[in-house]
């Protein structure tokens, strides 16, 4: 498993009954976690939480507000700086152990020595569209979410990057991969992060399970003759990094030659020695 354990200002304190305690910066969140299982005290009694998200029975929930909670703040991982929010169903826009995948991306792009151009899909709020901007390369950032896409643009700016290239895009992302198979558009590194289950700007209907394999049959058809990278994550339950593996090697392997790998991602625990499990990725290495 690799560890997402550079961060200075975000910590996931401790885990226990369903529940993660996690510090952002100056906040402190009390959040689900389906991953945890055990039992090891009861954290909503903690006195430095300023939100905990309550999960209802019928669906989504709602976040209590213990203590005064900005609208948003920023939080820094090295040079990036990300917007934090709020947001339904749990989320705060950035997902912290993706500082694995954006180390690697920076470290591949800032030591190829050559103009990188990339393809984020399903790009969400744009923390690996940040750290390919911050590295040296050209983004096409791409999310059927006009509101992740917005976001995206705040993160771009409060990591002072407005300046360099990259293209925002809401779009589904078959067909505007389609599109760019058809307009000749070539990529040198493919970043995907797909849901279990979606739906795309116009209606269209995403499933992984039905619909991954052939995405990245056409995502091949994008790639430049020597490409960089090729990277998916996931957080689908029960889906396991092999199948990744097996997939990227099934599509980008038959065609380029390079190093095909998979594993766990995960956050180690600030006042515990456990680590929490936090998704899956596949990687091809050129």
């Amino acid at each position: 498993m690799k560890l997402a354990n550079e961060w200075k200002e975000y910590a996931l304190l401790q885990c226990s009954n369903g529940e993660k305690l996690e510090r952002w910066g100056d906040i402190y969140l009390l959040r689900p976690d389906p991953q945890v299982i055990w039992k090891e005290g009861n954290l909503a009694k903690d006195p430095r939480i300023h939100a905990h998200y309550h999960r209802s029975n019928k669906g989504g929930g709602y976040w209590e507000n213990k203590k005064k909670t900005p609208d948003s703040w920023k939080i820094h991982y090295k040079d990036l700086t990300f917007c934090i929010k709020q947001m339904g169903f749990k989320h705060t826009g950035l997902f912290p152990e993706q500082a694995v995948n954006w180390d690697y991306m920076m470290d591949k792009i800032a030591n190829s020595h050559r103009s990188i151009r990339v393809l984020n899909l399903f790009a969400y709020t744009g923390g690996a569209s940040v750290a390919c901007l911050k590295a040296g390369a050209s983004v096409v950032h791409v999310d059927s979410s006009r509101g992740m896409v917005d976001w995206c643009k705040e993160n771009v700016k409060a990591s002072h990057l407005e300046e360099r290239p990259i293209r925002y895009i809401v779009d589904d992302v078959v067909k505007f991969v389609r599109r760019e198979i058809r307009r000749g558009n070539q990529y040198d590194a493919i970043i995907m992060d797909p849901p279990s289950y979606g739906r795309g700007v116009g209606g269209e209907v995403w499933d992984i399970e039905k619909d991954l394999f052939s995405l990245l049959e056409l995502c091949v058809e994008v790639l430049s003759d020597e490409p960089l990278f090729f990277l998916i994550n996931s957080y689908t339950t029960g889906l396991s990094s092999k199948v990744l593996e097996n997939l990227l090697q099934l599509t980008v392997g038959k065609k380029f030659h390079g190093t095909i790998t998979s594993g766990e991602i995960g956050l180690p625990m600030e006042e515990s020695s456990l680590v929490l499990p936090c998704g899956i990725y596949g990687r091809f290495d050129a």
